[in-house]
């Protein structure tokens, strides 16, 4: 199996998981286009990859902006939405009702609406892989909008499975991966966080981006695979609290 000749979105394809999957979909043959909000972020990372790859400057909470980046891409292959932000982690009563609801701007009306402005120009044997979170099923205090969100993440994508077929729609559920996300930290709450995560996985490391990649890869290029939640997590939801 390979993705030669197939053209691949990839939202959030500026950094982590993002840039990993576009890195690997072009070396699998696609031409990648990655989009993000930021164009310095966005041109840093065309640096990192190959001629075949483009990117296009894209706000997943502007609708029209969306729907920009697939005019421009026009017909596609895969999309592969990993874009995120830092999710709020506090308690609901903490929280605004704005503030509650912005935490599902990116991560679940983006990719209601990437979907809707991709679905229609996705060619026959084509896919979308959307990025869930072990929170969703493991949650920790002050994370229930985070949980929500995933959790809402995976229950449209079964949904699309079954609306958008033959288009394959699945989801991967990141556990622990450091990502440049976590590199925001201050050096000792990052390597305690890393050193708490690898303690508590059965295989005693946390992931990297590569391998949350190689998944997404796989589910473009396995043609008989959809509604699947794949979880890549070294274990962790398996391990005690």
């Amino acid at each position: 199996m390979s993705l030669r000749d197939q053209r691949v979105v990839v939202i959030g394809g500026s950094s982590g998981m993002g840039l990993a999957t576009a890195q690997a979909a072009a070396a699998a043959g696609a031409s990648v286009t990655i989009a993000a909000s930021g164009k310095e972020r966005l041109d840093a990372a065309l640096a990192e990859l190959p001629d075949t790859c483009e990117g296009f400057v894209t706000d997943v909470r502007d609708a029209a902006n969306v729907a920009a980046l697939f005019e421009h891409v026009g017909m596609l292959d895969h999309l592969v939405y990993t874009a995120g932000d830092a999710p709020h982690q506090r308690p609901l009563a903490d929280l605004s009702l704005e503030d509650a609801q912005s935490g599902f701007y990116v991560r679940y009306w983006g990719v209601v609406s990437a979907v809707k402005h991709a679905a229609p120009r996705i060619r026959p044997g084509g896919s979308i892989v959307l990025t869930s979170g072990i929170i969703g099923v493991r949650p920790t205090p002050g994370a229930a909008l985070a949980a929500g969100s995933v959790g809402a993440v995976e229950g449209l994508a079964r949904g699309l499975a079954v609306d958008l077929a033959p288009v394959r729609v699945n989801t991967v559920r990141p556990g622990p991966v450091h990502t440049p996300m976590w590199d925001g930290l201050p050096q000792p709450q990052l390597d305690a966080m890393v050193a708490a995560f690898t303690e508590r996985t059965l295989t005693k490391s946390v992931g990297e981006a590569d391998q949350v990649a190689a998944t997404n890869v796989y589910l473009m290029e396995n043609s008989f695979v959809t509604g699947a939640v794949i979880t890549v997590d070294g274990g962790f939801v398996l391990t005690g609290s």
